[in-house]
């Protein structure tokens, strides 16, 4: 008979822990009965649509503003208040809004050196190549003492003025983009806001004399001269001698009035009558804005418009500056200017 085996000593069962808090099920976990219907979760909310851009009145989108152009800055699109209801001047009335395309303007008014630099055809075309295709024609002031490097050219013609401009890939600006950048969207009357000018704002002739009391070089010191452009305080934009130092030729033909103007004048990027084309009936005068060293406070103003013969005949002393739109600036950019 066979010894039986031993049978080893079963091990027992090892009872699992008991969590003293309770069953983490989701019912425990969120407080509520066993059985309870389990609500969904809320659903993630929807990211906010971008905003759209902002666009003109046709539906055009304003376009933002690239890096400018050494020498240049950018005058955002949209609407500005133009013009005035007040009296005077008379040939700025009506006051209306007025929409615009985002453009680029000139720091500072065209210098004496930047224009003779141009004559002897320094530069570069708007063709990319090395030299101007049509340097700029010969001009300038008729007075001593103008010809120092850094103050604005003077005694240039409408046709000097946009020559210059359109050799160096830009135009004169229009009327209106003159006046946005000189009075911003709200219709302030200066580039500071509403003070009234000064000297310390511009250079104007005040009760000192012309030119702020600084006198001319030699012949008729009274007369007075421009000064070095940026010898102000910079105004809105970034820009400077907006007001006073020196009248600045604008693109349009000038109409006495901008109701006379009618809708050439109106709507979005307007460019005064015939569209600012060469020639135009009944048109014979063009524009400078801005005022001068050698008027007063009451020229100096972001309103005031003074007409003129294109050819300037007679001579005055006149200058200017440049404008650009957004794709001239591409050009200007893709050759490095």
């Amino acid at each position: 008979m066979s010894t039986p085996v031993p049978q080893a000593n079963p091990v027992p069962a090892v009872a699992p822990a008991v969590d003293p808090v309770g069953d983490p099920t989701p019912a425990a976990m969120d407080g509520r009965a066993s059985g309870d219907a389990v609500e969904p979760a809320a659903p993630t909310p929807e990211p906010d649509p971008e905003p759209e851009a902002p666009k003109l009145p046709d539906g055009t989108p304003i376009l933002p503003c690239a890096e400018p152009p050494p020498g240049m800055v950018c005058i955002p699109g949209g609407p500005f208040v133009r013009g005035t209801n007040d009296d005077e001047p008379a040939n700025a009335r009506p006051q209306a809004t007025v929409w615009l395309q985002t453009f680029y303007l000139d720091v500072h008014e065209v210098t004496v050196e930047q224009y003779e630099a141009c004559e002897k055809g320094e530069g570069v075309a708007a063709d990319g190549r090395d030299r101007p295709s049509a340097p700029c024609d010969r001009a300038g002031p008729q007075y001593l003492d103008f010809d120092h490097p850094k103050m604005p050219i003077q005694g240039v013609s409408w046709f000097d003025s946009r020559k210059y401009c359109q050799v160096h890939g830009k135009d004169l600006p229009t009327e209106a983009q003159w006046e946005k950048a000189a009075r911003g969207p709200d219709g302030e009357l200066y580039p500071w806001g509403n003070e009234p000018v000064t000297c310390e704002h511009a250079i104007i002739k005040d009760a000192r004399g012309r030119s702020c009391g600084l006198p001319k070089a030699k012949s008729k010191p009274e007369t007075g001269r421009p000064w070095d452009v940026g010898s102000r305080p910079v105004g809105r934009y970034g820009l400077y001698d907006m007001m006073g130092n020196s009248w600045e030729w604008v693109l349009d033909w000038y109409s006495k009035s901008y109701a006379d103007c009618g809708a050439e004048c109106e709507g979005t990027d307007p460019k005064g009558p015939c569209g600012g084309a060469e020639s135009c009936p009944r048109h014979y005068m063009r524009v400078v804005r801005g005022g001068s060293w050698y008027w007063d406070a009451s020229r100096a103003t972001g309103v005031f418009r003074r007409p003129h013969f294109p050819a300037n005949e007679p001579f005055h002393h006149f200058g200017f500056r440049c404008a650009a739109t957004a794709e001239q600036v591409e050009v200007l950019r893709g050759r490095g200017k």
